[in-house]
């Protein structure tokens, strides 16, 4: 059955985009945002990637915007879960290759623990299989990092009005 994933400017047929099964997958598995409910007036987010200065990037992307906190932002994958819970982000940006865990596993885990929050990919994989795992493992979007400042927004933007995000970049 073909679907429509949102970018920047429109929607893209998932027909012409060669990215189904893992998108397909999470069509119907969404909550309200906190936004959406209205009980907040930010969005909290919480950033894990290996890469500090990726950290930093990501983190000055959202500082420019007031209606983002970033609530942790996190180099060891593996701390992911519990600060998930600690915390309560609306949403969760993680890498998909960050040293000895995976964030596939990491969003599996999440899901499977019932985490509510939009996940968000941010990597440097532009391969169609990252992009169905990824959105199989619960992902709400896909950014690649060669991309990151002018899709992360858009992304956001997208989840949080229950809508997947896929660079535009993959989609050709």
């Amino acid at each position: 059955m073909p679907f429509s994933i949102f970018r920047e400017g429109g929607y893209v047929d998932s027909r012409r985009s060669g990215i189904s099964e893992g998108i397909k997958a999470v069509r119907g598995r969404f909550r309200k945002s906190a936004l959406e409910e209205g009980s907040v007036q930010s969005t909290s987010i919480l950033l894990s990637d290996d890469n500090s200065a990726v950290l930093d990037q990501v983190g000055k992307i959202l500082q420019r915007e007031k209606r983002y906190k970033v609530v942790a932002a996190i180099s060891d994958g593996r701390t992911v879960v519990r600060e998930y819970f600690r915390l309560a982000p609306d949403i969760v940006i993680l890498d998909i290759s960050m040293g000895k865990v995976s964030g596939i596993d990491i969003a599996r885990e999440l899901r499977d623990s019932g985490c509510h929050a939009k996940i968000i990919f941010l990597t440097v994989h532009e391969d169609s299989d990252y992009v169905n795992a990824g959105m199989g493992a619960g992902g709400s979007a896909y950014v690649v990092k060669s991309r990151l400042s002018q899709d992360l927004l858009c992304a956001i933007k997208a989840v949080l009005s229950n809508k997947l995000f896929v660079s535009p970049s993959l989609l050709y």
